[in-house]
């Protein structure tokens, strides 16, 4: 810098042009007065003395030329000084002492221009010695300490009291003296100015002593603030005087007198003093104070955490220990804290500003935690609402205390109008915060102004008015949620409080009120300290009280849990909830203990079960996924039994479950499930016995008293508000709507991946709740409610999409309801007591009433449908329930009688007190009364419905199409969807279906309907849920019960089907009689016809139970147990039952044990209906194989080759219908059987020599050619004569199995003696007799391709009984067959082998007939001249029998053995499949074989050998008897002969080999 200001050269050529230069520059530099110039001349003339100190530039020089630069400016020797102080530093650190002499000449050169006073006050004392201008430094130096001292440090001595003390005297005589007269300030201040001048005071002392009486009479603000006003000059001053004051109390135990706080809040208020300047002078400091608050949070939380842990008992002791050392810690006195004292203070005098802005400086709620300040401000809010208190919310009768307002102007104005509340009220109750609680009177005021201006607002009608009050409105809820609930949280148990904040609160939508509750809930505990403690303290108080929660204990324990709730319900329910949703027992006990709730507690818990029930942490089904979560479930309950018993308003809880199901979520149905049945006491449960089923079929009242496990009395306030409720908030229609919609909806929406057992639950929920639901809206909604809700059907289906049946459901009570409306009003028009009258009115109101259904439902369905069946019929179908078809006059007795009991009961109870009794007896007099009334109100009812459905019958069904079809759109539409719909509408199915019988409606065909019904019941129970099983196992119960009535007594079957359309059967004949015949099923076909069905059941059974898959399993063991009292009634179908449930009982021990426990349950119930069982033979009687002509011939149903044939064409209707279709599809079905029987014939005549059935040598063949011949003639007189009189089999299914295969041991012994007797004669006629039968049999192939596919499968089946007949329509082409088959047996055709054309095959029942064991054998009659004959050569076929059977054994073994060995290993493979022995195994049960048989089985089985036989012969000689019937050799001979010629040549051949 030296050198950019002064460059060397002009030091150089100083004498030359150096000087000049360097003047001419400090003379440029001198004339700028700016700051940067001024440091560039200091810097100039540093260095100038820095060259002279170096040597560049001598002293002399230097001197002259700064004595020159002196005179240009005056402050130049000052900045020269300055120059020479910092040189005297400088020099003196340097060690060349040369340059501290040039220095020091430099400066003496320079005394002349500068002043020896500048130097002495900026050089170095030592510096200023060496220069001489000071004598001695050291002496200098005391001199300047002593200077500074006296300076700086020493003060003036006043005389303050000492001297002048008669003026401070007169002063404070002056201020203490009596204000009360006219003394004013002003006066005052004059005297105390006269004093001040008299006695010379000091004004700053006269000013503290002013304040001093001011503390000392701080009542007197009006006097002394004026004073303090006029006397002050400066507020600085009086502020730290005030600081001064407040600092000497800060001593470590000092105590800040509350009239200081008062003088200073009160100099605030008037603005005397600045807050700002005041509050630096008050400790604590708000650092500490935060530290403070955080501390306190610390502690809290920690506290919370050791009352939520477990501890062991040795360190509860030391934890006790620790805290009260804690405890005496804090008790000891707290340092004073100024700045909340003066707050106080402020807030007394009613200074809201400047109160506020302490607050502000503090964190949040700190101040009002405090005692004094919450009073202190509640107190100044009491002064603020007491006007608008008085007017608008004072509670009629009370008075309360009168509040003094402020006297201060400066205070907050009161509040007159609700308007005024926002200006200050609100925001000083949101600083006090929870501390409410320190002043519940206050509490209780603003409650109270809150309902008022509920109600105003409420009422305001004007829109405008409305939404200026909508701000006040969020105010007051902000008010609820940050002031009254947590303040309630900090009030010892204050029922009080609790019941007057529901009455403000229940003026909320329960949407507000439950925001408010999740707040308290999840927020506010977090946010206070001493919430924090409190949340922890009830948590463990609610612990200690449910740990001893029992039934036993109930009154005390909920009376705790009443005095918990009063302050923190949330918490405390929070805390019950989850101790139920693990221990589902708690919950009665629970329930019970609720009783001493306040109606806030109640709404708060409904609050709490509805958050319980969202949690979204919570899975709602167990980790199986195949069931709901227990927890859900115990919370159904709960809701079910604490809505019933307390007054808990509903429409949250309904509409979260609305808002579930419009999400497509149905878990929580099961909550509206227990509350439905437990307010209005409507039960569903699938399990109702048949006294419970019979009582729902009757009025209200019975239903009541016999409908349901529980007697659920006193329902009638409960169910009212659950009315009310759904009504109120509209629930009630969109709860049925989204039920139905998401019944359906269960598969796709929640299906997924979910488990096919918990998809059924779901559906099953949502339907029973469905149902239940529809139940209590139909029987609790007025008549006009319901009509105003509910929309049409059309609508209902079309528009909302919702399922038929449910459609139906919803709609049938309105219907019921306006009919009996339009008849009430009917009969009131036209007054006649008479009984048609009456009835001819009721049929008016139906028309009237359903006229527009039967034009609605035409939009259901497609116009095809309604061909068949009417408009009409379908809505009546739908529209009736049990209640209008028959009067449960058992269920009536039953419920009379009881009452009765119960009268006698109580006549005869001694402890009953009389009063008691006399009302328990007129309560059961009452009841008997209304119960009898009912019932003849009812019977009145069914006898008007049943007159119309008498005259409407006729136009119910229209014959455009077949019956078979007009059958299966009425099952497809109404039966099967309205059967599995409820356990009353199943037994309405069943019973509908026999009025339509009794009625003898036209074109409805009775048979056909059942037949339908039993045919095939697999895919119906596969596509069944659990609960829809039941239903449809109770509707096949029903019909099963009608139609073993009708099959268990001829009488009955006689007059209720004799003579009824619903029986009659058309037979088509052909062209020579002309024209198809009608005809009644007469009471033996009809038992064939049930023996049928039974065997339908069976298959149909065996065939699920074989699946392996759970839900066929589980639905047809339910659809079982349901029908086991009609079904099985025949043994062995029985038997091959209980063989498959006992394999299911087996497999599933340890895979299912839900399917284990069905099959165990069935199996031991079925063990149970053994004894009820018959043979077969008793069941029906067998069928005779030719028919006369007035029985027609019949068709087989599918695999009933091995069933009893029916003996009349028990499809009559179907075969009168069947349609072209059915025709071309039996045509091509008899083709491909006739291939495949001539192969099986083939195959089966090449074995015949050898197996069971047929002779092993020639006089067996030759024996049956003569008896075909002798008695052929006899045979047919007696068909002709008895048709129906068939005789029955000996034995049941089981024995046939063992007569049939052994037939070489027993059935050939008569045949050998015979063909000794005959043995010559007859060798050349069994030739030619063969060779004729083989044409006559190629010709009847010709003939009946039919009939020879049966005679195939017969012969490689070894067939036994005759088949039962199915109900199917049969085609053109077989008619025809059989109408030639006829005429043949009329003309008595010798053949025995055309019996076989009895059976047709049709349809698919051809491919049936041949896989499943046709194993029957058709049964030959026989005079009873022919049995004695034949009983008395029973001795020489006895011994002939032995040697014939040693010489088949040979020619077995030597000739087959290959096939002896293949037969034996197939018979063993069997049985193991079937798991069975062979002796179970009964010919007419073949359903315990037929899922695997098949025609290769059956041909193995033909080829059996004598090991085979004797291994089936053993069972036979336990159970079929020693000897061997009649008819038993009478069906070996029809085996035989039903082989035909091919047959008999081979046994001719074979009896050659044996001669």
């Amino acid at each position: 810098m030296a050198a950019l200001i002064l460059p060397s050269d002009w030091i150089k050529n100083w004498d030359k042009s150096g000087k000049n230069e360097f003047f001419q520059f400090f003379q440029d530099l001198a004339g700028k007065p700016s700051s940067d110039e001024f440091k560039d001349l200091q810097t100039a003339l540093y260095e100038l003395c820095w060259h002279v100190i170096q040597g560049s530039l001598k002293v002399e020089v230097a001197a002259s030329l700064l004595t020159d630069v002196m005179e240009l400016r005056d402050d130049m020797p000052s900045v020269l000084a300055d120059v020479f102080c910092i040189l005297d530093i400088e020099t003196g650190c340097l060690e060349e002492k040369h340059k501290r002499d040039h220095f020091t000449q430099l400066v003496g050169a320079c005394l002349i221009c500068v002043p020896d006073g500048m130097l002495k006050e900026r050089l170095d004392p030592e510096t200023l010695e060496s220069l001489g201008l000071i004598k001695q430094a050291q002496q200098f130096n005391q001199k300047i300490v002593k200077i500074k001292t006296k300076l700086f440090y020493k003060q003036q001595k006043f005389n303050l009291l000492r001297e002048e003390n008669e003026g401070y005297a007169k002063l404070i005589t002056e201020l203490g003296q009596d204000l009360s007269g006219n003394l004013t300030s002003h006066l005052v201040l004059e005297n105390i100015k006269s004093l001040i001048g008299c006695f010379n005071l000091d004004p700053n002392r006269v000013l503290d002593i002013i304040l001093e009486v001011y503390e000392c009479r701080w009542e007197q603000d009006e006097f002394f603030i004026p004073l303090i006003k006029s006397y002050m000059c400066e507020h600085q001053t009086l502020c730290h005087m005030l600081g001064f004051k407040f600092k000497f109390h800060q001593e470590p135990n000092g105590e800040t007198p509350s009239s200081l706080y008062h003088i200073a809040a009160a100099l605030l208020q008037h603005n005397l003093i600045a807050l700002e300047d005041l509050y630096v002078h008050l400790l604590p400091l708000d650092s500490s104070i935060v530290e403070e608050h955080k501390r306190e949070i610390l502690e809290a939380k920690q506290i919370a955490r050791k009352l939520t842990m477990v501890v062991v008992p040795s360190e509860k002791t030391e934890d006790k220990e620790k805290e009260k050392e804690k405890e005496e810690e804090k008790n000891e006195k707290p340092p004073d804290n100024q700045k909340l004292g003066l707050l106080e203070a402020l807030l007394r005098i009613g200074d809201w500003q400047h109160a506020q802005s302490i607050m502000d400086q503090m964190p949040a709620f700190y101040a009002t935690s405090h005692k004094a300040i919450a009073v202190a401000l509640c107190q100044l809010l009491h002064l603020i609402v007491e006007p608008l208190y008085r007017r608008a919310a004072v509670p009629k009768g009370a008075k309360g205390s009168l509040m003094t307002p402020l006297r201060s102007k400066q205070a907050p104005r009161p509040a007159e109008r609700f308007d005024d509340l926002s200006r200050d009220v609100f925001t000083m109750l949101c600083y006090l915060g929870p501390h409410l609680s320190h002043d519940p009177i206050l509490f209780a005021k603003i409650v109270r102004l809150g309902k008022s201006f509920m109600k105003e607002y409420q009422s305001e009608s004007r829109q405008d008015t409305k939404d200026k009050m909508d701000s006040l409105l969020s105010c007051f809820l902000s008010i609820a949620d940050q002031v009254l609930l947590p303040s309630l949280s900090l009030m010892e148990c204050n029922a009080c409080m609790s019941e007057e904040i529901w009455g403000f609160f229940k003026l909320f939508p329960y949407q507000h009120r439950y925001r408010l509750y999740g707040q308290w809930k999840n927020e506010t505990y977090g946010h206070h300290p001493l919430l924090v403690k409190i949340k922890a303290q009830t948590v463990d108080r609610a612990k200690y009280i449910m740990k001893r929660l029992t039934k036993e204990n109930v009154k005390p324990s909920g009376r705790q849990i009443g005095k918990l709730s009063h302050s923190n319900p949330t918490i405390l329910f929070d805390y019950i909830l989850s101790q139920i949703q693990w221990y589902d027992n708690l919950i009665t006990p629970v329930v019970d203990s609720l009783k001493y709730l306040t109606s806030l507690n109640y709404d708060v818990l409904a609050y709490c079960i509805i958050e319980a029930l969202a949690n979204p942490e919570k899975e709602k089904m167990k980790h199986d996924d195949t069931t709901i979560s227990s927890w859900l479930q115990s919370l159904a309950s709960l809701c079910g039994a604490v809505f019933r018993k307390y007054p808990i308003e509903l429409a949250g809880l309904l509409q979260y479950v609305t808002n579930q199901l419009k999400a497509g979520k149905s878990f929580d149905l099961l909550i509206l499930k227990e509350v439905v049945q437990k307010m209005a006491g409507i039960e569903i449960t699938d399990e109702m016995t048949v006294e419970q089923l019979e009582a729902m079929t009757g009025g209200e009242q019975l239903k009541a008293e016999g409908g349901y496990f529980g007697q659920i009395r006193n329902t009638k306030k409960s169910s009212q508000r659950l009315k009310d409720a759904l009504l109120d908030h509209e629930l009630a229609l969109p709860l049925c709507l989204l039920m139905a919609q998401q019944r359906n909806g269960v598969v796709f929406s929640e299906g997924g991946e979910k488990h096919l057992k918990l998809v059924g639950k779901l559906y099953d929920q949502c339907h029973d709740t469905l149902v239940q639901f529809g139940g209590f809206l139909a029987s609790n909604l007025s008549t006009e409610d319901y009509i105003k809700r509910v929309p049409s059907v059309d609508v209902l289906c079309n528009q909302f999409h919702t399922p038929h049946d449910a459609a139906f459901f919803l709609s049938r009570p309105m219907y019921a309801h306006q009919i009996l409306s339009k008849y009430d009003e009917l009969k009131k028009a036209e007054k006649g007591n008479r009984q048609q009258q009456k009835v001819h009115k009721y049929i008016a109101a139906c028309e009237q009433i359903m006229a527009p259904v039967h034009e609605s439902v035409v939009s259901l369905h497609l116009p095809k449908v309604w061909d068949d069946l009417r408009p009409q019929f379908y809505a009546t179908f739908w529209s009736l329930t049990m209640y209008d078809l028959a009067v449960p006059h058992n269920a009536y007795d039953r419920e009379v009688n009881k009452l009765k009991m119960q009268i006698k009961a109580i006549d005869e109870n001694t402890e009953m007190p009389l009063n008691k009794k006399k009302k328990e007896k007129e309560r059961c007099t009452a009841l008997q009364d209304k119960l009898q009334e009912e019932e003849k109100k009812q019977l009145e009812h069914v006898q008007r419905v049943l007159h119309r459905l008498k005259l409407e019958k006729d136009n119910w069904l229209l014959a455009k199409s077949t019956k078979n079809e007009t059958i299966t759109k009425f099952l497809q539409l109404c039966i099967f969807p309205r059967c599995v719909f409820s356990a009353i509408d199943a037994v309405y199915c069943a019973r509908f279906v026999e009025l339509v019988h009794q009625q003898k409606t036209p074109n409805f065909c009775t048979l056909l309907c059942y037949d339908r019904v039993f045919s095939d019941i697999i895919y119906t129970v596969a596509s069944c849920t659990e609960n829809e099983s039941r239903r449809y196992g109770r509707f096949l119960c029903c019909m099963l019960e009608t139609v073993t009535r009708w099959h268990s007594d001829r009488a009955v079957y006689e007059k209720e089907c004799g003579n009824y359309p619903g029986f009659l059967t058309i037979f088509r004949a052909s062209g020579f009689d002309g024209g198809n015949k009608a005809d009644q099923l007469d009471y033996e076909n009809f038992r064939h016809v049930v023996h049928k069905w039974h065997y339908k059941l069976t298959k149909a059974s065996v065939h699920c139970l074989e699946t392996g898959e759970y839900t066929h399993i589980r639905n047809i063991l339910i659809v079982l147990t349901k029908i086991l009292p009609w079904y099985p009634k025949v043994l062995n179908l029985g038997q091959a039952l209980e063989c498959r449930v006992h394999k299911i009982c087996q497999e599933e021990k340890e895979k299912r044990p839900d399917l284990y426990a069905l099959a165990m349950g069935y199996s031991g119930q079925l063990k149970g209906r053994k004894v009820h069982m018959v043979p077969e033979n008793e069941f029906h009687l067998k069928e005779q194989p030719v028919r006369s002509a007035t029985s027609g011939t019949l068709q087989n149903g599918p695999g009933n080759t091995g069933k009893p044939a029916v003996a009349a064409n028990t499809s009559a209707g179907k075969a009168e219908e069947g349609t072209a279709e059915d025709s071309d599809k039996s045509k091509d079905k008899s083709q491909a059987a006739q291939k495949a029987a001539s192969k099986n014939s083939t195959a089966a005549n090449k074995v015949n020599s050898s197996n069971g059935s047929s002779t092993p040598n020639s006089t067996k063949g030759s024996k049956e050619k003569e008896d075909k011949e002798k008695t052929t003639k006899e045979k047919k007189e007696k068909k002709d004569k008895n048709p129906a009189s068939t005789p029955e089999a000996k034995a049941g299914g089981k024995d046939k199995q063992k007569e049939e295969k052994p037939t070489d041991s027993k059935e050939k012994t008569p045949k050998a003696d015979k063909d000794k007797r005959k043995d010559d004669k007859k060798e050349e006629k069994s030739k030619i007799d063969g060779k004729s039968a083989e044409k006559e049999w190629s010709k009847e192939r010709d003939v009946s391709n039919d009939s020879k596919t049966k005679e195939g499968s017969k012969v490689e089946k070894s067939a036994g009984t005759g088949s039962m007949k199915s109900l199917v329509p049969r085609s053109e082409g077989v008619e025809s067959e059989r109408a030639e088959q006829k005429r043949r047996k009329l003309d008595a055709h010798s053949s025995p082998s055309h019996s076989s054309a009895v059976k047709d095959n049709l349809n698919d029942f051809k491919d049936s007939a041949s896989k499943h064991h046709p194993n029957h054998s058709t049964v030959l009659p026989k005079s009873k001249e022919k049995d004695e004959e034949k009983k008395e050569s029973d001795k020489s076929r006895d011994r002939s029998n032995e040697r014939e059977k040693k010489e088949e054994r040979k020619d077995r073994k030597r000739d087959y053995s290959n096939s002896d060995r293949e037969m034996s290993q197939e018979a063993k493979r069997r049985k193991d499949e079937n798991g069975m022995s062979s002796s179970k195994h009964s010919k007419s049960a073949s359903p315990s074989e037929s899922p695997h048989s098949n025609d290769k089985d059956s041909s193995k089985r033909s080829k059996s050998t004598s090991k085979d036989k004797s291994e089936l012969a053993k069972p036979e000689k336990t159970s079929g008897g020693k000897k061997e019937s009649r008819h038993d050799k009478e069906k070996s001979e029809k085996k035989r002969d039903s082989t035909g010629a091919k047959e008999e040549k081979k046994h001719h051949k074979s009896s050659e080999k044996h001669r």
